[in-house]
């Protein structure tokens, strides 16, 4: 094993089988770490969504008590929105795949192209105030290093997922934990030291909110209260993560999802409402370098030695439960992308697993896209935030009102259900797209405009990518009905092979008119020279195919049957030939220990393989085709092996 690899499997770890029957239940997850995993986000985003409604109240801070309780109701009607999903769409894929199958596909590249920025924005926006929690404990001098600390642990957490899901959520359960019996502990016992407080608060706001509008009037007093809920939109985030990921879960997966999204609903409502009502308790006010958080729980825990080092530790572990919650875009980022590149919107590599079964494409993607906006924000949180809650309110309010329309057509006289669940709909996908409405006209000019752009860019890429693939299966779909030649009912005489003669050993894909392409030029070029023929072929187990052990099985009997074509094609025309089939997720690393096999047993042999040659040759089609004849050139080209690459012209 060379320094390179064994550093690899030092840092990623052993390979895992794809085909072993155990393998998903050791990467599943079951309902208590699909919550820190999953769910980690929205709670996370409970340390800056309320503090963001709340600054937007400026001094009516009164009104934070109507915006808290919107809050909570608010998370609990997205949370049985995504229920129904999850009940519909239990092979994951959440508001991209709700909304493609029930709005339509081009519906559906406009949520996925949503999904992409905000779990993009998620990484980034987390591990922004993540850092800026942690630099609350320490002095100014320290904020210079506040970007390249953020760098620095979004790099690690790239890595770390690198690893697999499951490994990422346990390395990461003791923070969560923490986090979760602390910060409930401080929200009882802050309210509690306040009780009197408590007593007065709801006639003061209602005299204090009476007063309000009869100076300003009822309207704009309304629309102050929307506009800072709309801003605390943050909070609901994470929601949408738990539906995306449902084939990651448990079985039974559907039971499993709910009771996530259950966890994620109650703990989020509580913190999102208990801190928006600490900070009317306890009359917090902004402090330069300090989050709302800080200020809050400093009145709280007081000035003593032992307050102070348990005001460390909460900051602390609300910085690290950020980390965690950054964590949720790795794990259902990649997921969307890989969705969308089962149905060719975005390139083919994206639906690939590493040997560790995790999408390790987008994982590298997502990490270099949020460095790129953690520099170009300067790790500003109110600017992400801004972009961020936009995105996740597209994708919401495209899901909800996709299950609005699937109610509408499924209705039924003889189950009055559906007349629950379509008003139910209805009125969630109103309060989403109001929220989206409100912080779009409030926040355009303040960077709102930019997450739009980004959007429009990647569904516009997206486009483009859709429409070359498509032109490109319907060549490849010509040649296959031209070159898949016909095969003789009648069984020929076997030709054995013999080891020691010239063996052409050709590599073959998924495509048979591809494949015959490279048999028929061998045999052209080499007239009556070879007297063996070796087919391999690799059967790649991508996120599709992964989906459960049916569809792997599948995916083999495809591969074998294939080959088989190749054998029988060349055996009634008295050729000696074989085949053999290989599995797992790294094509060329597949192929590339096969053909060491193969060359031991016929030590007189040349390798073939067709390479797909566009006119308009460029940096582009080789993104969105794997170099895989090349890169295998090349392999082999280092272990002594010949390999003629045949170009076949598209």
């Amino acid at each position: 094993m060379s320094f390179s690899s064994r550093l690899k499997q030092i840092i990623i770890g052993d390979p895992l089988n794809p085909f072993n029957p155990h393998i998903l239940r050791h990467v599943s997850l079951i309902a208590f770490l699909a919550w820190i995993g999953l769910g980690a986000d929205g709670l996370s985003s409970s340390c800056y969504g309320p503090e963001e409604a709340f600054k937007a109240l400026g001094p009516h801070t009164h009104l934070a008590l109507y915006v808290a309780l919107a809050t909570a109701i608010t998370v609990f009607i997205i949370s049985l929105g995504y229920n129904q999903v999850i009940e519909l769409f239990p092979s994951g894929g959440g508001g991209y795949k709700v909304a493609t199958r029930l709005l339509g596909p081009w519906v559906g590249v406009v949520s996925g192209a949503a999904l992409i920025i905000d779990y993009i924005l998620t990484i980034t926006v987390s591990i922004a105030s993540g850092v800026e929690q942690l630099f609350s404990a320490l002095p100014d001098s320290f904020l210079p290093y506040r970007l390249v600390t953020e760098a620095c642990f979004l790099v690690f957490l790239m890595v770390l997922n690198l690893r697999g899901m499951k490994e990422s959520i346990k390395f990461l359960l003791p923070i969560f934990l923490g986090f979760v019996v602390i910060h409930f502990g401080l929200i009882v016992y802050g309210i509690a030291a306040h009780r009197q407080g408590l007593t007065v608060i709801i006639p003061d706001t209602l005299h204090r909110t009476h007063q309000l509008a009869l100076t300003l009037g009822w309207f704009p007093t309304i629309a102050l209260m929307l506009h800072a809920y709309s801003l605390g939109s943050g909070t609901y985030t994470g929601l949408e993560a738990v539906s995306n990921n449902v084939n990651r879960l448990s079985e039974p997966r559907v039971a499993t999802g709910k009771w996530t999204m259950f966890y994620m609903a109650v703990s989020l409502s509580f913190t999102a409402g208990g801190f928006m009502l600490l900070y009317l308790l306890w009359h917090a006010v902004p402090v330069e370098g300090q989050t709302l958080n800080a200020v809050v729980f400093h009145s709280i825990l007081g000035d003593s030695t032992s307050g102070k080092a348990l005001l460390y530790l909460t900051l602390g572990l609300e910085a690290a439960l950020l980390f965690v919650g950054a964590n949720t875009g790795f794990l259902a980022g990649p997921t969307v992308l890989a969705n969308m590149a089962v149905d060719g919107w975005v390139p083919n590599r994206f639906r690939h697993l590493s040997t560790r079964l995790v999408i390790q494409n987008g994982l590298i993607v997502f990490g270099i896209s949020a460095l790129v906006l953690l520099w170009w924000s300067r790790g500003s949180v109110s600017l992400l935030v801004i972009l961020y809650s936009i995105n996740v309110f597209i994708t919401f309010s495209l899901s909800l009102l996709g299950l609005s329309v699937y109610w509408a057509r499924h209705r039924s006289k003889a189950s009055p259900a559906w007349r629950m669940r379509l008003a139910f709909s209805l009125f969630a996908f109103i309060i989403t797209s109001g929220i989206l409405c409100i912080t779009l006209y409030a926040k355009f000019g303040s960077g709102g405009w930019l997450t739009l752009a980004l959007t429009c860019g990647v569904i516009a890429i997206c486009f483009l990518i859709r429409s070359h693939y498509r032109r490109f299966g319907r060549k490849l779909a010509e040649y296959d009905v031209q070159l898949k030649l016909p095969i003789s009912a009648d069984k020929p005489a076997i030709v054995p092979l013999d080891p020691l003669e010239p063996t052409a050993v050709i590599f073959i894909g998924k495509s048979v008119g591809v494949g015959m392409h490279t048999l028929l030029s061998v045999l052209r070029i080499f007239p009556r020279y070879f007297k063996n023929l070796v087919f391999i072929s690799a059967g790649v187990v991508d996120v599709e195919s992964f989906a459960g052990h049916d569809t792997l099985a599948e995916m083999r009997e495809e591969v074998n049957k294939t080959l088989l074509y190749f054998v029988e094609y060349c055996q009634q025309y008295g050729l000696a030939a074989e085949s053999d089939a290989i599995f797992g997720t790294d094509t060329v690393e597949m192929l590339t220990q096969e053909a060491e096999k193969i060359g031991n047993k016929f030590p007189n042999c040349i390798f073939f393989a067709s390479k797909l040659v566009f006119e308009k040759d460029n940096w582009i089609t080789r993104l969105l085709h794997n170099e895989t004849p090349t890169t295998l050139q090349r392999q082999l080209h280092l272990q002594g092996k010949e390999l003629m690459i045949l170009p076949m012209k598209i």
